[in-house]
């Protein structure tokens, strides 16, 4: 029987590239519900191509304008965030993959756990936030949950077969992002067009800008240790400009396991999809004899945002959560140019001095937290 899957987010940069991964293998592989945000017009081509049984928007200011580009088929169309957390609950549906940005990706993450759905995740923000209450509700429900991030994909592959063997360490790979050879003089000045020229890889604008502040890197720190239960000492960050090692695992007698390949999303998508299976796929191969492999330790003063997520792990609680508002809120200032680009870090450091901390937060706290940070956050700028 072929896979039905429910892509949340299906017209950003992940959501596209899953959609190529079931074009190439539709004999496996159904979309069952595409959803968006705003980009209602996008998400009206997919539906005609990939005739889902629905789609969600959920800005409700373009449900009118998608209803009626698909008012010819039987295709519902439903709309509102409330809609993203009952879309997952389809009966039908077998794997969700969680390609929203940001927050918003939370609540659909966590009814898609409770209705035994296999979670495709590629939404990091969604065990930054919240990782020890995602692990706890995804032990209960037995719920699967299969990294998308190519980084914590290769993690996975690499712990393939390993069983209980204890790791000593996660090397977990970055690019260092377009700004890795300036200086701090340099970085004060640059601006989002700057930001946007990442190197090796072809993001979203928010991504992008998080993986040349390298706030992503640290938010992939904190959701290895909750993926993999390896405390935050034993993950190792190592810029690796050409992008080909994609992250490894070194065990306690010293052998390391990596997962090298050329950047491209739609292999650890493919992977998510398929596990325990590997399926073919079309595209360019690796050839190690044109591509040198180049290791660094990241300058954490010069990325003071990857630092501050350490600092955030540490504190633990609903620290990284306060993080994560911040985060979003200068992300967007800066790509709406009310915000320079060192002046990020500042903001998220001053939030995580003001936002109220709580040790031992649940869903509720973790809802108010997010509020209160951006608010505070905002109020900066």
């Amino acid at each position: 029987m072929k896979q039905k899957i429910c892509i949340l987010g299906s017209t950003g940069s992940i959501g596209t590239q899953a959609l190529d991964v079931i074009r190439e293998h539709s004999d496996r592989y159904e979309a069952y519900a595409l959803t968006a945000n705003t980009r209602w017009e996008l998400l009206a081509r997919q539906a005609r191509e990939f005739h889902p049984v629905a789609v969600v928007i959920a800005d409700e200011r373009y449900y009118e304008p998608l209803q009626e580009a698909l008012a010819d088929t039987d295709i519902k169309v439903w709309t509102g965030v409330r809609a993203l957390d009952e879309i997952v609950e389809a009966e039908p549906i077998t794997a969700v993959l969680t390609a929203m940005v940001g927050f918003a990706g939370l609540s659909p993450t966590i009814h898609a756990i409770k209705a035994r759905k296999k979670i495709c995740l590629a939404n990091k923000e969604t065990l930054v936030v919240a990782g020890e209450l995602i692990c706890q509700l995804a032990g209960e429900y037995h719920t699967p949950i299969l990294p998308v991030d190519s980084e914590h994909s290769a993690i996975f592959q690499s712990l393939a077969g390993e069983g209980d063997n204890e790791i000593e360490k996660i090397l977990l790979t970055a690019s260092g992002g377009p700004f890795r050879l300036k200086s701090m003089e340099e970085i004060a000045k640059v601006t989002k067009a700057d930001a946007l020229k990442h190197p090796t890889w072809d993001m979203g604008a928010k991504i992008t800008i998080d993986s040349a502040s390298m706030m992503n890197k640290g938010f992939e720190v904190i959701e290895a240790k909750w993926l993999f239960g390896v405390p935050a000492e034993k993950i190792q960050v190592l810029v690796h400009p050409q992008s080909i090692v994609h992250s490894a695992v070194q065990f306690v007698d010293g052998s390391v396991k990596a997962q090298l390949g050329v950047p491209d999303m739609r292999l650890p998508i493919q992977y998510a999809f398929s596990y325990p299976d590997r399926l073919p796929l079309t595209g360019e191969r690796l050839d190690l004899f044109r591509h040198p492999l180049e290791f660094f330790e990241p300058d954490l003063e010069k990325f003071r945002c990857l630092a501050l997520a350490f600092e955030a792990i540490r504190q633990g609680g609903n620290m990284p959560c306060i993080v994560n508002a911040a985060n979003e809120i200068v992300n967007r200032a800066f790509l709406e140019d009310r915000c320079r680009f060192l002046q990020m870090a500042e903001i998220i450091e001053k939030t995580m001095q003001r936002a109220t901390f709580n040790a031992n937060p649940d869903y509720e706290v973790y809802v108010e937290t997010d509020k209160e940070a951006r608010r505070i956050a905002a109020e900066m700028l």
